[in-house]
């Protein structure tokens, strides 16, 4: 392969690419789905809770839920959100290691970053590695699991 930012990429087995786009994708839905539903119960919970006084500050609840889901489930020990796990992906650095909380939650960012250009999505057809413009700012990959 063609040498990322000034290093060789790493070897990636065949069968860890196999049908990953497809996977990422409804790996994707399941996820909104959560994180629609954890903002919505939050903003609810905190909405009773202050009497209707933060309503004005609970509008940004959505992209501060993803932050943080996408972080604490991408960098623990399952290396995947609810719905990659459920779909038998994970996420890796592009050294091969676990991602850090920072690290996985910048992925986040990014993604939604790409959604509100949706022809920067369509990168993934033309990598070998099937990475997305947000995977490889990241610095990460997203693999099949291992067996």
């Amino acid at each position: 392969m063609a040498p990322i930012g000034g290093r060789a990429a790493p070897y990636i087995p065949p069968q860890a690419l196999e049908g990953v786009r497809t996977r990422r994708i409804v790996a994707v839905m399941l996820d909104l789905i959560l994180v629609a539903g954890m903002s919505a119960a939050l903003f609810v919970a905190l909405f009773i809770l202050s009497a209707g006084l933060s309503a004005f500050i609970l509008p940004p609840l959505f992209p501060i839920v993803a932050f943080f889901y996408n972080g604490l489930t991408v960098s623990g020990r399952r290396m995947a959100t609810p719905g990659m796990a459920f779909m038998d992906l994970e996420m890796r650095t592009m050294d091969g290691d676990p991602v850090p909380f920072l690290q996985a939650a910048v992925h986040a960012v990014l993604f939604y970053v790409t959604w509100l250009f949706p022809p920067l999505l369509l990168v993934s057809l033309f990598m070998g590695d099937k990475r997305c413009l947000h995977d490889m700012l990241a610095d990460v990959i997203v693999l099949r699991r291992s067996s």
